[in-house]
């Protein structure tokens, strides 16, 4: 196959990929079914079973993790639309997006203390618990892989999922106010959708913490930086 042959059939793969994955997990509510997990794992699969190289993969994906750009800006919506809950509840989102932001960051740091693991890595770790669009953009002051990021993030978002109703158990924490920014604040994207099975307010409290913690990590990277170095 030709190398273009190799990259349109990456993207078919990966879309193909992804709305497989979403049309089973609507018919199979289990949180093994859902995307952000079945649908990496399907790509990965294939593309390594046929010996398909990063470059050939990307030649045409590219286009979709481009796409990110004006997602970001489709962010504007949700804080628009929803505006008047941001007025109802000012303090209790302003304290889970500095929370988050200083749990998030704090706990990389010293998980890079206490582990000897590689520069980049250690480097690329310090904003997983923000949406995509924001780490791939913050993690450049950290000196951090852009790609490498994006993969923390998914680990993260996938195990925010998958702890975060019995923690809510254990820790007895009922408020809905209270779960949406506990998600959106260190599961960014995975933890919204997440929020969002549990209510609605659980996934709109969520999205506008995901959001403003993706911002506040976008403006204080490089003084996290500093502060870290």
């Amino acid at each position: 196959m030709s190398h273009t042959s190799i990259g349109l059939f990456c993207l078919g793969l990966t879309l193909v990929g992804y709305y497989t994955s979403k049309a089973l997990y609507r018919r199979q509510r289990k949180i093994w079914f859902a995307p952000i997990i079945i649908a990496p794992v399907i790509i990965v699969t294939v593309v390594v079973n046929l010996n398909i190289s990063v470059s050939d993969y990307f030649s045409y994906t590219h286009w979709l993790a481009a796409l990110l750009a004006p997602a970001t800006i489709a962010f504007a919506v949700p804080i628009y639309r929803e505006r008047q809950l941001i007025k109802q509840y000012p303090l209790t989102l302003s304290l889970g997006v500095l929370t988050g932001l200083m749990l998030g960051v704090g706990s990389s740091w010293l998980l890079t203390l206490v582990t000897n693991m590689p520069t980049q890595l250690s480097h690329s770790l310090m904003v997983r618990t923000v949406s995509t669009p924001f780490a791939m953009e913050a993690t450049g002051a950290f000196g951090g892989i852009p790609e490498l990021t994006a993969m923390l993030v998914l680990l993260t978002g996938i195990m925010g999922m998958l702890i975060c109703e019995p923690l809510f158990k254990m820790a007895r924490i009922r408020s809905s106010v209270a779960k949406g920014v506990a998600l959106g604040a260190s599961a960014h994207g995975a933890g919204a959708a997440k929020a969002s099975e549990i209510g609605r307010q659980e996934g709109v409290i969520a999205s506008l913490t995901m959001i403003f913690t993706g911002i506040a990590m976008v403006l204080s990277a490089p003084l996290f930086a500093v502060i870290i170095k």
